[in-house]
């Protein structure tokens, strides 16, 4: 079957800050699998029909008058086969959080006096999604313990070894990341892991392989979280960010992440994870969002959009 080009653009309530989103996108982007190119964040997708490629831009900066006419997200899908063409755009509205409602969202978080300044500066920060949550959840406890870039390492190794090769004439992508079937068949001694977290990525890639753990779109959400925390090697910030970015809890918190702490500290905030859990009580039921706000008080690739 012949590929199919599309373009379209992706409607969202404005407003959508892109810096925060698409460097955070970008950062930790899998070699292979995810790449900025030419003014996009583009990424390899699995659909029924197909590997797919999605190219996202970040939509052009508006005045706040007319944000409303020009309120949507560039896309081109380059689809194995066009009945893929709403999954390709629903996986692309989950990556973007397209169907986040800001004015709700920043309307609760600037009730807080400390993040009322940081959101009325950048309004519309949106929390980076997931086209493939399992894939997700296996870079997140990949990247437990270690820098962005060696988990981007470990992830493109795997996406190398096990991965499904697709043609990108448009650009560097080369894989889909592996499934979890594929993933069940890894040698345990080629993970350059240590001990602890090699048996955390096996047990993971075993509970989504013989489906103990369902991340697909519309699953419990609860139960997800419940066999997560079961798992060996599976603490609560890797649920968190797994609940935060891959099943889309708005109010997903992670109290004992480093940036999180560092933050709420410049702020005057409490920085241990149980005092600052009670603190962000007020930030219900969008911690989630509250977060991207604190992270965005650093200095980091995730905060910036790529040039």
């Amino acid at each position: 079957m012949v590929p199919v080009t599309l373009t379209l653009g992706l409607r969202f309530r404005p407003p959508l800050l892109p810096d925060s989103l698409f460097g955070h996108l970008v950062a930790t982007a899998v070699p292979g699998v995810e790449e900025w190119r030419a003014g996009a964040y583009r990424c390899t997708l699995r659909l029924p029909g197909g590997p797919a490629v999605a190219a996202l831009r970040p939509p052009e900066r508006a005045d706040p008058a007319e944000a409303a006419a020009v309120a949507e997200v560039p896309c081109a899908l380059m689809l194995s086969d066009p009945a893929d063409a709403d999954h390709a755009v629903a996986a692309c509205r989950r990556i973007l959080d397209l169907d986040a409602d800001p004015g709700v969202i920043d309307g609760v978080l600037a009730r807080d006096p400390v993040l009322e300044p940081l959101v009325e500066a950048a309004p519309g920060r949106r929390v980076p999604g997931t086209a493939d949550a399992p894939a997700f959840a296996v870079r997140a406890v990949l990247g437990q313990q270690v820098s962005t870039a060696a988990a981007r390492t470990h992830a493109a190794r795997l996406v190398t070894a096990l991965g499904d090769p697709v043609e990108d004439p448009g650009g560097g992508l080369t894989h889909l990341f592996p499934t979890p079937a594929a993933l069940a068949g890894l040698d345990p001694e080629s993970l350059a892991l240590p001990r602890a977290r090699r048996t955390a990525v096996l047990g993971l890639v075993a509970a989504l392989a013989d489906g103990r753990l369902d991340l697909s779109p519309g699953a419990d959400p609860g139960r997800a979280l419940a066999v997560l925390g079961s798992l060996p090697g599976v603490g609560p910030w890797t649920t968190g960010t797994i609940a935060m970015r891959a099943l889309g809890d708005a109010d997903a918190f992670l109290p004992g992440d480093l940036g999180v702490r560092v933050a709420a500290a410049r702020l005057g905030l409490p920085a241990s994870p149980g005092a600052l859990t009670r603190r962000a009580r007020v930030w219900q039921p969008y911690r989630a969002y509250a977060v991207q706000y604190l992270w965005a008080t650093g200095d980091h690739a995730v905060n910036r959009l790529p040039s």
